[in-house]
């Protein structure tokens, strides 16, 4: 089994902003919600752990998988979308500092790139040969744990989406992915689970 895992919530979520690669720590409830699953994980053995190196994930897969920094794999290539100039400011800020560039955004989701970021076109050709590489390998119970647009592009090209429909598809902080991994093809099995 694949467990595909968003970190949890991180402080300041209240705060309607773009986190991006900005590194933000986890929120009480945040670590609530990883404590939950490292209870639920307690009795799965993992074989393979991976991680964004952002702190609000690596923390998150430390609670949850029980395992060191150091014995965990974290990959560059996990991080959220680079938001650059955008990233760490409200929407309320965006809208008024580049109210053209806000325009094509909500013309062009998938296609637009804030001021020296990614677009979600280009986060995607990151992130699904990275995914690729790690389901390719061993199978097993493996953990990932990553960011909402990330999980997202893996779930979109799983379940065989288009891209702009990348935000139907629920991603809560602290949620976690089931992906079969055990048959010819990988198969989401649930998604969007939320601690309780």
């Amino acid at each position: 089994m694949i467990y595909l895992l968003r970190h949890g919530e991180i402080t300041g979520a209240s705060t309607k902003r773009f986190i991006g690669q900005t590194d933000v720590g986890l929120s009480r409830a945040g670590l609530d919600q990883a404590n939950f699953w490292q209870k639920y994980f307690s009795g799965i053995h993992l074989d393979r752990v991976f991680s964004s190196p952002l702190s609000r994930a690596v923390h998150t897969a430390e609670i949850v998988s029980g395992l060191a920094r150091d014995q965990i794999t974290l990959m560059e290539e996990l991080k959220e979308i680079n938001l650059g100039e955008w990233d760490g400011k409200t929407f309320q800020k965006i809208k008024e500092q580049f109210p053209g560039q806000w325009e094509k955004r909500g013309n062009d989701l998938t296609g637009y790139r804030p001021p020296r970021g990614e677009s979600f076109s280009d986060l995607s050709k990151r992130i699904l040969p990275v995914f690729r590489g790690i389901s390719a390998g061993p199978t097993g119970n493996i953990l990932i744990v990553a960011h909402a647009g990330v999980n997202r592009m893996i779930l979109c090209s799983l379940l065989k989406k288009e891209l702009e429909d990348l935000f139907i598809i629920p991603q809560a902080y602290g949620c976690l992915n089931l992906i079969d991994n055990e048959g010819k093809e990988l198969r989401v099995q649930e998604l969007n689970l939320i601690p309780e």
